[in-house]
């Protein structure tokens, strides 16, 4: 059986709906673990672990001509590069209170609450998860957002999640194998 097989009818269709992938950062795009090292002159300097295969499923996702985000409520210089580097159009750091920030990507975009997926981990994602067509939570996210999300990954945050979403994503909407030729995998 393949893994869209596995997906409800109700989760598919509000995949294939999906224009804007929205996430946050800490927990969801990276594991959660915050490393901290002095520089030359002792000041501290962050570190955050990516993972390489949610990079591709971005990157696969973009090629495809989708759209993506973060909504972080930390500043971190190494989300910043990694966004410039995955192409991450829109990328919003220092807001804990997210839903303003939704709203002004959603006009940006001048997209509506079901085109928009939100991943999350946290009780400050939850609004978003709330409004947004396509809710996600990571496997290790808090229990409260896992049982109020539309789709819960098996990957934890910082470990595969983001490409399993964009998986479901791409599969529901029928071009998987588009993005999969791409590779020679056709």
């Amino acid at each position: 059986m393949s893994e869209l097989a596995k997906i409800n009818p109700e989760i598919k269709s509000k995949a294939a709906a999906v224009q804007l992938l929205l996430m946050d950062v800490d927990g969801v795009l990276t594991d959660g673990r915050l490393s901290y090292i002095s520089d030359r002159d002792g000041k501290p300097q962050e570190f955050k672990h990516f993972d390489s295969q949610d990079g591709l499923g971005l990157l696969m996702f973009h090629s495809l001509g989708f759209k993506s985000g973060v909504i972080s409520g930390r500043d971190s210089i190494a989300t910043t590069e990694r966004s410039r580097i995955l192409g991450i159009t829109h990328v919003y750091q220092g807001f804990l209170e997210k839903e303003a920030t939704f709203a002004e990507i959603l006009a940006k975009e001048a997209l509506g609450t079901e085109s928009v997926a939100f991943v999350g981990d946290d009780f400050t994602d939850y609004p978003l998860m709330r409004r947004a067509g396509f809710s996600c939570a990571v496997a290790n996210a808090r229990p409260e957002l896992r049982e109020r999300a539309d789709y819960v990954t098996t990957a934890s945050g910082g470990r595969g999640a983001i490409r399993e979403i964009i998986e479901v994503i791409l599969r529901s909407k029928g071009v998987w194998d588009k993005a999969l030729a791409k590779y020679g995998l056709d």
